[in-house]
């Protein structure tokens, strides 16, 4: 795996902790802007032929 593959999957998995965690507090404006964010970042993984499984969130 390469370093671009790697990074985005991590980023992809904090993003959806981070996401998580905005659901739990209740804080819709956090998982609005957390939610677009792993949009943006499944959407470049697609790009690139990243494949990131399923998600968990």
């Amino acid at each position: 795996m390469d370093a671009f593959t790697a990074g985005l999957l991590q980023r992809i998995r904090a993003t959806e902790s981070d996401l998580s965690r905005a659901r739990d507090e209740g804080d819709e404006f956090l998982v609005e802007v957390e939610q677009g964010e792993l949009d943006d970042l499944r959407r470049l993984a697609a790009e690139h032929g990243v494949e990131v499984g399923a998600s968990r969130v």
